[in-house]
């Protein structure tokens, strides 16, 4: 199996993409349960993500730890959102005001940050992610690793935008089918901006910061702010 089809097997379980997932569902359960302890109950505000995505933890863990998790996203519509467990938000995860400082117990974001916009966008996300929680979980894809996650094409976000615009109009790559228009190429182009670590870190400076490795490379970082003791 070569690298790009081993990150694409989402349904394998022994696959390089199901066994990320099982690592990280680790930290978020260590996080989760460090604040049930110290409160019994948790609050998650989850900037960006989907309800499918909580599947990864069972559902009499998450029970027990009495979690409520807040889904934000533009639009703010999820049909597979259990209401006993979720509550559905129609808002920018860069832009908050209806919630005060620490509102939730903790803030949780996967693979989004890369999806927000420009520079002064991912400024904004990251100061949601610190301001409205004392815990959060950040993870987004290395800029450094050689396939792109979301056009799945070795090197391919290393080239220019122009470049990168001109191969989506000739076919797809990916999770982006073939460009109908120029305007097309280059809104796919930009959605997704990848970090490299010395960004990442400048965004979180107040986290512990991890790296997921893949054939002896980064492929993704994580930013894990701890709660308090008390």
């Amino acid at each position: 199996m070569n690298l790009i089809h081993a990150l694409q097997d989402n349904t394998d379980p022994n696959s390089l993409v199901s066994r990320f997932r099982r690592a990280r569902a680790r930290r978020i359960v260590d996080l989760i349960q460090r604040i049930h302890a110290r409160k019994g109950a948790v609050s998650i505000i989850d900037l960006g993500g989907e309800a499918n995505y909580w599947t990864l933890f069972d559902r009499a863990f998450l029970d027990a730890c009495k979690v409520r998790i807040t889904l934000v996203n533009p639009g703010g519509i999820d049909e597979t959102a259990d209401p006993a467990l979720f509550e559905i938000v129609d808002g920018d995860a860069c832009d908050l005001p209806q919630y005060a400082d620490h509102a939730f117990d903790l803030v949780h974001s996967n693979s989004v940050i890369e999806h927000v916009g420009d520079w002064a966008r991912m400024e904004a996300f990251a100061a949601s992610c610190r301001r409205l929680a004392p815990a959060y979980y950040v993870q987004t894809p290395y800029f450094w690793f050689p396939v792109e996650p979301h056009f799945s094409a070795p090197f391919f976000h290393w080239r220019s935008e122009q470049s990168r615009a001109r191969a989506l109009l000739k076919r797809s790559h990916g999770f982006s089918p073939r460009a109908r228009d120029m305007g097309q190429a280059m809104r796919d182009v930009q959605h997704a901006r990848l970090l490299d670590k010395g960004q990442f870190r400048f965004l979180y400076p107040d986290a512990v910061h991890h790296d997921e490795v893949v054939a002896g490379m980064t492929k993704s970082l994580i930013a894990v702010r701890a709660p308090t003791s008390h």
